[in-house]
């Protein structure tokens, strides 16, 4: 035990706060430590205050408006599970999937909520859960919705994943 990483996906959706509800009990079960990503671009980050009329700011401020918004959620669900897990918080400047995928090679689980906020909604498995399944390099765990996010089950992912 000790060293683990988990790599959470979080876009604010519903079930990416049920992702991240997973991953601080399975953090706290085996001492891992929580990196919760949301990949962006211009087009999804939030507008950062030092945007004004006629004037565009640099990318930083882009990226650290994302990585307010991603705090927010993040410290709600944190407070909720009264969690002592390190969680660390990054906005990643690509899609999605590819952010998750890339980190997940220096990790040792992803968690992602199985649908997240776009795409189309009759889908039961969203386009980067799909992705991370298909190409992630360590084992991925998708959270369909509160009842898979029942970690009861934590001793058999330990078996699979290994010390």
């Amino acid at each position: 035990m000790g060293n683990r990483t988990v790599i959470v996906g979080h876009d604010g959706s519903p079930t990416a706060g049920l992702a991240l509800a997973w991953a601080l009990d399975y953090g706290a079960h085996c001492g891992a430590r929580v990196r919760v990503l949301r990949g962006w671009s211009m087009s999804t980050a939030p507008r950062p205050a030092s945007m004004t009329r006629g004037y565009v700011p640099p990318l930083e401020d882009f990226e650290a408006a994302v990585l307010q918004d991603l705090r927010a959620d993040v410290d709600a669900t944190v407070a909720e599970r009264d969690s002592d897990v390190e969680v660390v918080c990054e906005a990643v400047r690509s899609a999605p999937a590819n952010a998750l995928i890339e980190a997940s090679h220096s990790a040792d689980l992803v968690v992602v909520g199985a649908r997240g906020l776009g795409g189309f909604k009759g889908l039961a498995l969203g386009s980067v859960s799909e992705q991370c399944t298909r190409h992630a390099g360590c084992p991925v765990v998708v959270v369909r919705d509160e009842h898979s996010s029942d970690v009861e089950r934590l001793r058999e992912l330990d078996e699979l994943i290994g010390e």
